[in-house]
């Protein structure tokens, strides 16, 4: 949730000398190196930069899918630098909603079981009806019986929004996520997002395409590991 009015907000967010080496063969690729930043709640933030610039790497770290080599990274000021998997796992099911490019959406289960399996891994019992509440909120609750090839790509990714909400995570965090998408769809979509941030959610958006990124007030670009 935003902070209340004259109140400054918290970091949700924080990188503190981050750095990620890769190893080609003898070479040493500092995919990130020595990052700091910090994004607040209520902050919708894109993360912007060159194909190889490391902003993937960041993606994956902020996400808890990787760790750094060195630095902290704090989600809400817990401190997941040297989290074992499980309890990256466990970080990714509280805190962090995930929005793909590819959308990852199963194709024989309905919008509405997709939406539902997060909450079904996690064993929340009210899993149908928080999903049904999800896909009503990205404004697919006429959608929920609907298997993914009877949906357009602009549905596709509100699904994959709505199954991003549906645990109510701290952040969202959407790599690329108009890159399968025509103009019209991918517009439709940024909008959605604009709406859930000025909700409240902290989003974080990885994108390539300036068109994207102005739709957030703020943009860390990065360039050969760094923030520039």
């Amino acid at each position: 949730m935003a902070a209340p009015s004259g109140t400054t907000p918290a970091a949700v967010i924080r990188g503190e000398n981050l750095v990620k080496i890769y190893w080609l063969g003898e070479n040493m690729i500092r995919a990130l190196d020595g990052v700091d930043f910090e994004i607040c709640a209520g902050e919708k933030v894109a993360i912007t930069g060159p194909s190889g610039s490391g902003k993937s790497t960041l993606m994956h770290i902020i996400g808890c899918l990787d760790l750094p080599d060195s630095g902290r990274l704090l989600l809400g000021g817990e401190d997941v630098s040297t989290y074992s998997e499980n309890r990256l796992a466990s970080v990714r099911n509280r805190r962090i909603g995930f929005v793909f490019q590819s959308f990852n959406l199963l194709p024989r289960l309905t919008a509405l079981e997709n939406v539902e399996l997060p909450l079904l891994y996690a064993g929340n019992h009210d899993a149908k009806d928080r999903a049904r509440q999800a896909l009503e909120t990205v404004g697919l609750g006429h959608r929920l019986h609907h298997e993914p090839a009877q949906l357009s790509g602009g549905q596709h990714q509100r699904v994959a929004i709505a199954r991003a909400l549906v645990t109510n995570p701290d952040i969202i965090l959407a790599d690329e996520p108009t890159g399968n998408l025509d103009s019209r769809a991918g517009e439709e979509v940024m909008a959605l997002f604009d709406t859930l941030n000025a909700h409240g959610r902290t989003i974080v958006i990885v994108t390539h395409e300036q068109l994207v990124a102005q739709h957030c007030p703020r943009q860390l670009h990065i360039h050969d590991g760094k923030i520039r």
